[in-house]
């Protein structure tokens, strides 16, 4: 039972800060360092790591940002087969983490960019054969489309960014997951998390709006559930909705039903924030500590 990641792949640039700036305003920052990210490329290793079977198609440029972004991919075991060599420089997230762990993102695509409907067409075979297929929003919107006409498995969404993509392509998530801002993008209003998972149910088989700290709301036809977060000291919030969303990919093919796979999502995206970086904050199952045995 495989997963296939149609996505993204990053060079994170982190900067610490104490605070965010406003605009206008320059302050001295820490860090500096370059680690692998990209919200695709982040669920990938995030699955892996659990013990799913994952492959992920995507782009990265022949520069030297390349091996930085796909060293942990390939530490994880992700199959990189259909990760394609462009002539774009490989994607690049500048990131700011403030004292409290909040962070905030801008993507430059680059090699991404390329993963349209003509790159996802190269691997059909490949995505039709998954048993799930993961997307988020870094991708073109055409790639996104293509990939969940050609998807024969469940599909699961994570519609970050919040891009315009093909809405009937789109209520194919089963699950949807969004954070209660994306929630709201979605909608194309203001509302409460509790608001806009009613309203989303309305479109959508069944809709997982992350809320951090605060845990998840999980909805589907048997109902709407609400998963608690562990309390933990955050570190570094960065590639923390990506270690939820891999985990959550990985338990709905071991079986579980959608709340049982939120509730341990919400355990790997606690366990995340609690170091720093995105890939490199994700656990395996030994790290975990798992009670009872739970595989």
């Amino acid at each position: 039972m495989s997963i296939v990641v149609v996505g993204s792949i990053n060079a994170d640039l982190t900067v610490n800060v104490e605070r965010h700036p406003f605009p206008g305003e320059t302050l001295l920052g820490g860090g500096g360092g370059i680690t692998p990210g990209g919200k695709g490329a982040n669920q990938a290793v995030a699955a892996a790591r659990l013990g799913s079977e994952v492959f992920l198609v995507g782009a990265v440029g022949e520069d030297a940002h390349a091996h930085e972004a796909t060293h942990l991919l390939i530490d994880a075991g992700v199959d990189l087969s259909a990760v394609e060599v462009s002539p774009k420089p490989t994607g690049l997230a500048v990131i700011t983490v403030a004292a409290d762990g909040e962070n905030t993102v801008m993507v430059v695509p680059g090699a991404n960019g390329d993963v349209g409907a003509g790159v996802v067409d190269k691997h059909a075979a490949l995505i039709a054969d998954a048993e799930l297929v993961l997307l988020q929003g870094e991708i073109p919107a055409d790639g996104f489309a293509r990939a969940v006409e050609l998807a024969e498995g469940r599909v699961v969404v994570n519609l970050a960014p919040v891009i315009d993509v093909d809405r009937d392509a789109l209520k194919q998530a089963d699950p949807l997951i969004v954070n209660e801002h994306e929630a709201q993008l979605v909608l194309g209003k203001e509302a409460s998390p509790e608001e806009c998972l009613e309203e989303l149910l309305a479109e959508f088989s069944s809709v997982v709006v992350t809320l951090g700290a605060d845990g998840a709301l999980v909805g589907n036809a048997d109902g709407i559930v609400r998963i608690a977060s562990p309390t933990v000291v955050a570190v570094d919030s960065v590639g923390a909705g990506d270690a939820f969303t891999g985990a959550l990919c990985h338990r709905l093919l071991k079986g579980d039903s959608l709340v049982e796979a939120a509730a341990f999502a919400s355990r790997v995206g606690a366990f995340s924030v609690t170091r720093p970086g995105a890939q490199p904050s994700y656990p395996n199952y030994s790290q975990l500590r798992l009670e009872n045995g739970a595989e």
